[in-house]
């Protein structure tokens, strides 16, 4: 592991200790584990990211069946 020196506020600090006695685990760790999430969620795509893929993709491909939009859980049932 990498030694990294940070600054909290008073309240940064006790609410971390607070949090990390509760879930019996170090502030080091805490501190660890709150990075992993906020590294995650910015690699994630957002949800407009995901709705405006949704909206692009929308329409894009053919089908050789013209009632895809009135039964569609058959044919779905019928991939699977």
């Amino acid at each position: 592991m990498i030694r990294t020196q940070i600054q909290l506020t008073e309240e940064q600090s006790r609410k971390l200790k607070a949090a990390a006695a509760r879930r019996g685990i170090s502030v080091a760790e805490l501190i660890r584990q709150g990075i992993d999430v906020s590294l995650e969620k910015e690699a994630s795509p957002s949800r407009d990211e995901l709705v405006a893929r949704a909206l692009n993709a929308a329409g894009r491909f053919r089908s050789s069946r013209h009632d895809v939009a009135r039964r569609h859980d058959r044919y779905l049932g019928e991939s699977f």
